[in-house]
């Protein structure tokens, strides 16, 4: 069973995936912001990484581990080898599709080891082996009894196994 680890906005954040959904506007990328600003040990990153454009995934990587105490180098490697990010390693980011960079950050969020993690629209430039590689992911994470694993999107995922589900309206 989810155990409540968190309250934000009246809403209830609890242990395992929580879906973040709503409608365009109504608010699920302010709410992980509002979560990490309210909260050291929550992380959200904006997927395209903009200010990182001369940085490779591994400095990157590196920047992020510096940060975050909880770091799983491991899990690092063994995410870029299944999303297949292991030859563009020692690019710059600027060099990388959309997807490829997403996929950076999604491994950096992953591994970063932080009690709430916030993943702002995931599946966004992705292709399917990839999405199939972050679904099985967090449906491993499902019964993780400290961490939160929240998703943002317009719809929870059919293919996660959601422990709650935020749903957000427009104001």
């Amino acid at each position: 069973m989810n155990q409540v680890l968190a309250e934000l906005n009246g809403q209830q954040i609890v242990s395992g995936l929580n879906a973040v959904i709503g409608d365009e506007g109504s608010g699920k990328t302010r709410f992980l912001r509002q979560l990490c600003e309210e909260r050291p040990d929550a992380l959200w990153l904006d997927t395209r990484l903009p200010e990182h454009d001369q940085t490779t995934p591994e400095e990157f990587w590196t920047l992020l581990k510096s940060e975050h105490t909880q770091w799983n180098d491991g899990l690092c490697k063994q995410l870029s080898l299944a999303l297949d990010l292991h030859d563009h390693l020692g690019k710059q980011l600027f060099m990388l599709s959309t997807g490829s960079r997403r996929k950076v950050a999604l491994i950096a969020l992953l591994a970063s080891g932080s009690q709430f993690i916030c993943l702002d629209q995931p599946f966004v430039a992705l292709d399917q082996a990839s999405i199939t590689v972050l679904c099985d992911f967090l449906n491993d994470m499902a019964d993780d009894p400290s961490r939160a694993w929240l998703v943002a999107d317009y719809e929870a995922n059919a293919r996660l196994d959601w422990g709650s589900v935020i749903a957000l309206s427009l104001n």
